[in-house]
């Protein structure tokens, strides 16, 4: 897929709004506005264009930094995938610039920042191995496939057509020659 890749250099408009997600992920969102300016010779002097207002939007650990580094006001420099969203408003079609974070930091040529890295701890992973030292296949433990008590319990409908990733597949219309 080719994504259309920006950096855009502006304004934070409004204070960034952080919320986590279902599965725990957080999430921030916040606008820029960026406008360019340009030199009229007619004027002898720089004049504005029209300004672009982005929605950028910032996940999991960039989202929580965003949250404790960026306000409204803050000159900064973000870049990352950039798409349009279109939507309606009493019957009016509207389209919305949106920016997918990638990286976001201030813009160092007009003020000073302070950087502190942030350590976060990584998930605890446990292993089990079998006897011979091999991890064991705990798929359909965290799948959800498995049910504790389904071994002890009369098989349900169904559980014929049920077959392993090892089982050889039954087909009637096959038939074993046998070696001679």
């Amino acid at each position: 897929m080719n994504d259309t890749i920006m950096t855009i250099v502006g304004n934070v408009v409004d204070q960034p709004r952080t919320r986590k997600t279902k599965s725990g992920h957080a999430v921030s969102n916040f606008r820029v506005a960026s406008t360019s300016r340009r030199f009229d010779r007619e004027q002898q002097r720089y004049v504005d264009n029209a300004t672009l207002f982005v929605n950028v939007t910032c996940w999991r650990a960039m989202g929580e930094n965003v949250d404790q580094s960026v306000r409204k006001g803050h000159p900064v420099v973000v870049y990352g995938r950039f798409y349009t969203r279109d939507y309606v408003v009493n019957e009016q079609v509207r389209t919305s610039y949106e920016l997918e974070a990638m990286a976001v930091g201030h813009d160092l040529s007009r003020g000073v920042s302070k950087f502190d890295r942030v350590y976060r701890p990584a998930p605890t992973v446990t292993v089990t191995r079998d006897e011979d030292g091999i991890p064991v296949d705990d798929s359909d433990h965290w799948l959800d496939l498995a049910d504790p008590s389904a071994d002890d319990a009369a098989p349900s409908v169904g559980d014929d057509d049920i077959q392993s990733a090892h089982d050889e597949p039954q087909r009637p219309d096959r038939v074993l020659a046998s070696a001679s």
